[in-house]
């Protein structure tokens, strides 16, 4: 388990611990009392409605964004330099303690 920390809209952190092989949404959908991110492909990488904006102290620690995440990302809503989707971001243990906001606002271009 890596312990990590989820920033809501309203500046409310919630501290949780995250097993290691999964996904962030798929950590934040087993909170899903506490959390809310969308998700809307279920982590196929067809939309970007699972944007998060990874602390910069943890950005240069992940794994490269692919070309097809990139895609995707340009039709996040409040893009960031630190934008990623949580579908492609995989907790491990040398992400013990990353910080991930959740935007306020996503874009579902399916609906």
């Amino acid at each position: 388990m890596t312990k990590m920390t989820f920033i809501k809209p309203d500046g409310e952190q919630i501290e949780i611990e995250a097993p290691n092989g999964l996904s962030i949404l798929e950590i934040a959908h087993q909170n899903s009392e506490r959390l809310y991110l969308e998700g809307a492909c279920e982590g196929s990488l067809a939309c970007s409605t699972c944007h998060v904006v990874i602390d910069q102290k943890w950005y240069d620690l992940l794994t490269p964004a692919t070309e097809d995440e990139e895609d995707m990302l340009d039709l996040a809503f409040g893009l960031t330099q630190t934008s990623r989707l949580g579908c492609q971001i995989i907790m491990r243990p040398e992400l013990e303690g990353i910080v991930v906001r959740l935007p306020a606002a996503t874009r579902n271009m399916m609906v």
